[in-house]
């Protein structure tokens, strides 16, 4: 299902390129006028807005995000690293028999979202280390299936 509805976005794209006013993105055009590169070569040139999860303008724009906390309340404090546990017995009751955890994204996600919200609340609302001014996070999935969360924290003292 999540690939049709991601297919289903990225042929939006594709299809309303002319919407997006990617005529504009003068780097392209360079690339396809320059000698050494063959158009050919080049397929054809979609360009993924930044309100496309994932894509480069996404990445970049959350990284731009990121860094204005660095700049407004300098260096993190806390460094928190989180990985789920495909042990959990949350996630071993919602498997059916003979099945892995690799096998229910859906559940490791599910199950994962709800620990993480739960880790963060005990950081910044129960106070964990200490009164919490801000933070941020990020999710990534490891090449074995399973998320982990990155959470930098920024302390009152």
């Amino acid at each position: 299902m999540y690939e049709k509805i991601e297919t289903e976005r990225l042929n939006f794209i594709r299809n309303h390129q002319n919407k997006l006013r990617t005529d504009k993105y003068i780097h392209l055009k360079d690339a396809v006028g320059r000698q050494d590169v063959d158009a050919d070569q080049l397929g054809k040139l979609v360009v993924l807005p930044s309100s496309f999860t994932g894509g480069p303008r996404y990445m970049h724009e959350r990284a731009q995000d990121a860094l204005t906390y660095v700049r407004k309340y300098g260096s993190s404090d806390l460094f928190v690293t989180f990985t789920c546990n495909p042990k959990w017995q949350e996630i071993q009751e919602a498997l059916l028999r003979g099945q892995k955890h690799y096998h229910c994204p859906d559940i490791i996600a599910r199950v994962f979202n709800r620990e993480v919200k739960e880790l963060i609340d005990l950081l910044t609302k129960r106070d964990l280390f200490g009164k919490v001014r801000c933070h941020i996070y990020s999710i990534e999935w490891q090449k074995r299936g399973l998320p982990h969360v990155h959470i930098l924290l920024w302390l009152e003292n």
